[in-house]
C-alpha cells in the first residue's frame, strides 16, 4: 500500500466527515469545492477538509481510492458520498441531511 493511499485510509477511517477539495474549508480553490463548503457550513456539520493541492499524491491517490475521476469527494462514516453534483442533489432532496442523521451526526439545519 502506498503512503497517500495509507493517509487517505486513515483520514478517511479517524474522521466522521471528511472532504477532499481544493483549497481549505475558509478558502475553497475551485467553485465545485466552495459549494460543498458551503453546504456542509449551512448544516452545520463539523468535518475535516484535506487540501488536494498540498499533496500530488493524496490528489491522485483519492481518485484511485474511490474510483471516481473528480474532487471533491465527500467521505461520511468511511463510505463515499459523492462529488459536488451528487452532494449537492442529496442536500436539496434532504437525502443528505437524513444520512448524516442514520450515521449519528449532528445537523444543525434542515433545509
Amino acid at each position: 500500500m502506498t503512503d497517500a493511499r495509507q493517509a487517505i485510509e486513515n483520514e478517511v477511517k479517524s474522521n466522521d466527515v471528511v472532504l477532499f477539495m481544493k483549497g481549505t474549508p475558509q478558502f475553497p480553490m475551485c467553485g465545485f469545492s466552495g459549494q460543498v463548503v458551503q453546504i456542509l457550513g449551512y448544516l452545520g456539520v463539523p468535518y475535516k477538509g484535506i487540501n488536494v493541492l498540498d499533496d500530488e499524491g493524496i490528489r491522485q491517490g483519492i481518485k484511485d481510492y474511490s474510483s471516481w475521476p473528480t474532487i471533491p469527494q465527500l467521505y461520511v462514516k468511511g463510505e463515499f458520498v459523492g462529488g459536488c453534483d451528487i452532494t449537492r442533489e442529496m442536500f436539496q432532496a434532504g437525502e443528505l441531511q437524513q444520512l448524516f442523521v442514520d450515521k449519528g451526526i449532528e445537523v444543525k439545519q434542515t433545509a
